[in-house]
């Protein structure tokens, strides 16, 4: 029991900057809040975005913040609810308590053990702190809305339908080719939209993926039945079903790309599907992947673009405006050559076409 108890109060000690972290470290030094407290309890429902945000207006620069290394920054599976957050105001640095120890019984002059009550600090919660909002990213960790040029192309499909039906609506059965030994019980139902295309390179880079409903395995075989247990869009033949799994939480802390990136805007979801301007909380896709260094964790500043204006002091030429800082976005999901960011900061409304760089 004593270790049991141990282990859930324990202390965590981090280590200092590694080589990496100093690297992409910012040259301008962290500027902690006037009112930063030196004392904070995390309750649930907190985020490392939120917390970091008490203490510093620069809240992805959390892993100086916490003088963090680079596998605790991919790894903070660290912070749970009920501990103590402290400031260190002379090294500009938070560490982590779970409570205060009780002080050690007194003895009276006889030689008696005096008793008194002691407080035993524990975890209040088995989950750990996400980055960011779970339930503003949760449905685009399982259901993607957008997808590669070939993300469908090997994934089972509607091949026909009972009772020839022409469009299937929930409760309906249908046919479905490609499953094979696939033991998934619960299946997502998309089909492919509009493709998205790299305003810089002008390539296609991915196409927006439609989600069309929820379809439950009936029988197993080639081809194998399923019924759809839910539909939000007409489903018929042609239609592709990707298995569902279960959400992965985004526990990697806010930081800055160790290079220099810069990408634009593509797209932007808001829970209407396709909206024209992002605000705090929306999701954005960028034209930025794994193969160009984008990461999980990773924060880029946003900027509008900037346009074109007549130069009034010479009629026949125009002046290209300055970009300008429009916010910040943490990317939560990684493709090869899109990403998606959740809008966590934002002054002015963000539109496709958008610049995204590192801050």
């Amino acid at each position: 029991m004593v270790q049991q108890v141990r282990k859930s109060i324990t202390t965590l000690v981090f280590f200092a900057i590694s080589a990496v972290a100093i690297a992409q470290a910012p040259s301008a030094p962290l500027t902690l809040k006037p009112d930063a407290p030196d004392r904070y309890v995390v309750v649930p429902g907190d985020t490392l975005w939120a917390i970091s945000q008490r203490y510093t207006d620069s809240p992805w620069r959390w892993p100086e913040l916490w003088g963090l290394n680079k596998d605790q920054i991919r790894n903070p599976h660290l912070i749970y609810p009920g501990y103590v957050i402290l400031l260190d105001r002379a090294r500009g640095q938070l560490t982590i308590g779970t409570g205060t120890a009780a002080p050690a019984p007194a003895t009276t002059a006889s030689g008696a053990v005096k008793l008194g009550p002691r407080v035993r600090a524990e975890s209040l919660a088995k989950e750990q702190i996400p980055s960011i909002p779970a339930s503003a990213i949760e449905p685009f960790l399982t259901r993607p809305l957008i997808i590669e040029p070939d993300g469908l192309d090997k994934a089972p499909t509607i091949v026909g339908t009972q009772a020839d039906r022409v469009i299937l609506a929930a409760g309906n059965a249908a046919y479905v080719r490609g499953m094979g030994a696939s033991k998934e019980d619960s299946w997502y139902v998309y089909r492919r939209g509009v493709p998205l295309v790299d305003p810089e390179s002008n390539q296609t880079l991915a196409y927006e993926a439609i989600y069309l409903g929820t379809a439950q395995l009936q029988r197993g075989g080639e081809p194998a039945t399923v019924v759809l247990t839910s539909a939000v869009q007409e489903v018929g033949a042609g239609d592709k079903l990707v298995a569902a799994g279960r959400p992965q939480p985004v526990s990697y802390a806010p930081h800055a790309p160790v290079t220099n990136i810069r990408g634009r805007v593509i797209s932007i979801h808001g829970g209407l599907g396709k909206v024209g301007e992002a605000g705090p909380q929306q999701i954005i896709s960028i034209n930025r992947g794994a193969r160009d260094g984008i990461e999980v964790g990773h924060v880029l500043a946003l900027y509008s673009l900037g346009g074109a204006v007549r130069d009034i002091s010479r009629p026949d030429s125009t002046i290209k405006l300055p970009d300008e800082r429009a916010g910040l976005a943490f990317v939560f999901r990684v493709f090869n050559r899109v990403s998606y960011a959740l809008v966590m900061v934002v002054n002015r409304p963000i539109s496709p076409l958008d610049v995204v760089q590192t801050p």
